[in-house]
Order: structure tokens, then sequence, then C-alpha cells
């Protein structure tokens, strides 16, 4: 883009498409909340960050995570040998040969099935910002301003979460004490009329 220069095009071989614009963003949803890792504007391999996202989780919270719901690009050798030397669990399938043992290769493959539909939310929180959200229309010219944009988008992804926790905890509370001032109010009113 003659504007744009910083949006690049990449391949992804996609069946929708072959090439896409715009920034490679690594998500990592934490009790269902977002959160960017890595944001760039260049083709680049994903699974060299997980090892940087697992250490300023651990550096945020205390610990490491007891598992990692990742896209089989992160199930490098080095990534495996990473999570199992701090005792996390990657999803996904073994490598090598599948066991001999069919009941073993049967639960294998369901507790892959089911790690994939879990992960499913980080790939759903891209198509609501996508969808909702407008994150596949950034509109500023600058690129500071296009990341920041992205981030504003994640922000307010979480901030409506976080109002739907709020009114589905506190809402009868909330809505009780809204009624309860409207009649205190409109009885004071009535009572200075009379």
């Amino acid at each position: 883009s003659i504007h744009q220069p910083w949006v690049r095009p990449i391949v992804r071989g996609k069946a929708t498409a072959d090439v896409e614009f715009g920034a490679k963003v690594s998500v990592s949803i934490v009790g269902g909340y977002a959160r960017i890792e890595h944001l760039n504007w260049d083709a680049y391999n994903e699974s060299t960050t997980l090892q940087n996202t697992v250490e300023e989780f651990k550096k945020q919270t205390g610990s490491y995570p007891q598992r990692i719901l990742a896209d089989k690009i992160y199930r490098t050798r080095d990534n495996l040998q990473y999570c199992e030397k701090h005792h996390i669990h990657m999803s996904g399938p073994k490598l090598g040969r599948p066991p001999k043992d069919k009941a073993l290769y049967a639960q294998q493959c369901r507790d892959e099935r089911r790690e994939a539909g879990e992960r499913n939310e980080v790939e759903g929180k891209f198509g609501t910002g996508k969808r909702c959200y407008g994150l596949d229309r950034l509109t500023a010219r600058l690129q500071s301003t296009c990341e920041t944009q992205i981030h504003m988008i994640v922000l307010a992804m979480n901030l409506w979460k976080l109002l739907k926790y709020f009114l589905h905890r506190f809402g009868r509370l909330v809505s009780e004490s809204i009624w309860w001032f409207i009649f205190v109010e409109t009885s004071g009113c009535l009572q200075n009329a009379v």
C-alpha cells in the first residue's frame, strides 16, 4: 500500500484467500479474557513466541500455566521440550507413531478433539473482533495508530465480557436498587405536591 507501507502481504494458503493483509497477532485467553502477546506486521513463525509468552505469564501470575491449548504450528520439538521441562501439558497429537493399543489411541483422539473444541475460543475471539468490533476494518493511517486500534478493540471485547458478567451476577441487585431509587424519588415528589 502506498499509504500504509508497513502492511505487507502474508501468504497463508487458506481456502478463502491465498494471501492476507494486516498484522499477525498472537492472542492468549486467560479466564475468558483476551490478551495480545505479540503483534507484528511482518510474516513470522508464531511458534517462536510461545516460550516468551509462557515466561510473561509466569512473571504476571507467579506460576506456569497447567496447560496450553495451542495450534499445531506451536508443537515444535523445542516448545514440547520446554513444556515438558516445566510440567505444562500442550494440546495436540503426540509426536511419532500412534500407540498400538486401540483403547489408548481412541482416548487420545477424544482428548485431542475436546481440547481443539476448547481452543476454538481463541479463534472465536478473532471472529467476534472482526464481525462486531471492526478488527477487519482498521482505518488509521499511521502504524502506531493501527496498533492502538487493535489493542483498543481487544480492550473493548474484554470490557464487554466483564460488563456481561457483572450484569449477570449483580443484575437483580442493580435493578432492585434502581426501582427503589425511583420509588423513593417519586414518593418524595408526591408528598411535596400534596
